[in-house]
């Protein structure tokens, strides 16, 4: 309360200082920003971490995290006629992306929070009292820079009424590969959405997220459909990469991150940012390492215009022939995956038939492959619905080699317990429904569905 009575008033009786800031402040001069340098990343060391990690199976990093404690509020003050400014420049050298971890974050209504490229060409925000959540945290998507700056808004009038934010920077991720290396990120066979020869796949394409979990690993996901046909953003990914319910507050989720013509194998680096589309947070809802798959409810509906799909689902035994995989390989733009023969039931890893297993297995690829981030990537079948998710395998741009799936229709009943079974959660009216049609975000009737 001392520093709140400070601010209060040195904004009421120096208004020869408040009017000398105006015409600075929006724009600002970034050479008069407090600046945060952060220790450098041993590189070499993150990326032999890298190497064991893929050895045992595990996902693999995009970034170092740094950990820092720094409470805005006690940061780079700056003034105008109306509004109170908290600006702090944070550059971590020779990053090819940086993220951030507002491990304590809670707005009161009027403030904002936006983060910019130093450079000015990216910016997420403004976040707002919109962007309170019971967990209490904020996680940003990563910008492609290794310099940018936190400005937090505060509109004089709400902190003379004695509203405070509370916000504090725990983490800074230092990206060293993936998101904006200037090269082509996933292999030469792989193709857009775009390529496919039918538009069969273009509305369950819009369902796929790229997915960052704790600023630092990345995966595939996809929004889904439950019998209430209510938008309820459940979302899913797979098990082992590492969403829990401790850790799903960080999970960020960039949509649209694709390209809308058919490009060419020898593509270069993608030109959008992933930031364009983007929402953060989650609550763990289900999880079954049997089949991985993890059930994630987001914390807010995707925007209207941002054109997302919920995907459809089939839990029947069938096992059809044609199928689909869409995935983001190595935070590269939107893939599309086909096979085009008969998928087989059997257990992970394993080639043998079993009817009665847990996973597809895809033989090979006709058209595409998955490599590493198209975990959790739907596999579609015909009619464009869901079933099942991708844990792993041996396929490559090089290797016309096998993929598993978790089977959808065995993480239904999952573990037969609530928080191991998918049933609770995607059919809320109770239905026994064996399949769902997928359902545009236009098509919901939802009260609270953001404009």
């Amino acid at each position: 309360m001392r520093r709140l009575s400070i601010l209060i008033a040195l904004a009421a009786l120096v208004p020869g200082l408040v009017r000398a800031q105006e015409a600075s402040a929006l724009p600002f001069d970034l050479g008069r920003v407090e600046r945060l340098e952060l220790p450098r990343v041993d590189l070499r060391k993150a990326r032999l971490a890298d190497e064991k990690r893929q050895l045992d199976g595990q996902v693999a990093h995009f970034a170092a995290a740094i950990d820092v404690d720094v409470p805005l509020l006690e940061r780079g003050l700056a003034l105008d006629l109306r509004n109170i400014y908290w600006r702090l420049r944070i550059r971590s050298r020779g990053a090819l992306s940086l993220s951030l971890a507002f491990t304590r974050y809670r707005l009161p209504e009027g403030a904002s929070l936006t983060v910019y490229s130093a450079d000015g060409h990216e910016r997420v925000g403004p976040f707002t009292s919109r962007d309170n959540e019971a967990h209490g945290e904020l996680w940003t998507p990563p910008l492609m820079a290794d310099d940018v700056v936190v400005e937090l808004t505060l509109p004089r009038a709400v902190l003379e009424e004695g509203l405070v934010p509370d916000l504090r920077l725990g983490r800074v991720h230092h990206g060293y590969a993936g998101f904006g290396e200037n090269r082509p990120l996933s292999g030469p066979c792989e193709r857009d959405v775009a390529c496919a020869e039918s538009p069969i796949w273009y509305d369950a394409a819009r369902s796929v997220g790229l997915v960052v979990i704790e600023g630092v690993r990345y995966c595939t996901g996809f929004m889904i459909n439950n019998t209430a046909l209510d938008g309820r953003p459940f979302f899913v990914t797979a098990h082992h990469c590492g969403v829990t319910r401790e850790n799903a507050p960080s999970v960020v989720v960039m949509w649209n991150y694709e390209s809308e013509s058919c490009r060419g194998a020898d593509v270069e680096a993608p030109a959008l940012a992933p930031s364009r589309h983007f929402q953060t947070g989650a609550v763990l809802r289900a999880a079954f390492a049997p089949t991985d798959v993890v059930l994630l409810e987001l914390d807010d509906l995707p925007r209207l215009d941002w054109n997302v799909h919920y995907a459809g689902w089939d839990r029947t035994p069938a096992r059809p022939r044609g199928t689909a995989a869409i995935h983001h390989p190595n935070t590269d733009l939107k893939r599309l995956s086909l096979d085009l023969d008969p998928i087989a039931t059997t257990y992970y890893l394993h080639d043998a038939e079993v009817l009665d297993g847990d996973h597809f297995r895809i033989g090979a690829w006709e058209l595409g492959t998955t490599e590493g981030g198209s975990s959790g990537a739907p596999l579609f079948n015909r009619d464009q619905r869901v079933i099942g998710q991708l844990h792993g395998g041996y396929a490559s741009c090089g290797e016309r080699a096998a993929d598993w799936f978790g089977r959808f229709a065995v993480s239904w009943a999952g573990g037969g317990r609530p928080g191991q079974r998918l049933s609770d959660w995607l059919d809320l009216l109770r239905t026994d429904s064996l399949t769902l049609d997928g359902l545009d975000a236009g098509e919901l009737l939802t009260p609270d569905a953001e404009p």
